[in-house]
């Protein structure tokens, strides 16, 4: 029992570190930005936008953006910025489909 409470104590304060020095902000960073890429999204914008999106949207947010799928007559990947704007309002969240419309808006024209 004491090493399994060690062990939790142990991990618990790797987590804390881990917050506290932003490395769990630069891992979900990275993520967004990847899924940005994958999406059709060139590097240099995905960049941007995901600085902007990972700073206002929480991670429950981030999650649902993981969650688009192509309908029937749609391309697995999103083709462009258009597109996934449109996937990104089948999520039904305004605070997300603002977020990243003003982000991908920002970014590119070089404001964000």
């Amino acid at each position: 029992m004491r090493k399994l409470l060690l062990f939790v104590a142990l991990v618990a304060g790797v987590v804390a570190l881990g917050i506290s020095t932003g490395a769990v902000d630069a891992v979900v960073e990275w993520r967004v930005k990847s899924g940005l890429m994958d999406a059709g999204i060139g590097e240099k914008r995905a960049t941007c936008m995901a600085a902007r999106m990972t700073d206002r949207l929480g991670i429950l947010q981030l999650r649902k953006l993981q969650n688009m799928q192509a309908k029937d007559g749609e391309t697995v990947e999103p083709t462009g910025l258009g597109d996934y704007i449109k996937r990104v309002r089948r999520i039904r969240d305004a605070e997300v489909v603002a977020v990243t419309g003003s982000s991908a808006a920002l970014c590119a024209v070089g404001i964000g």
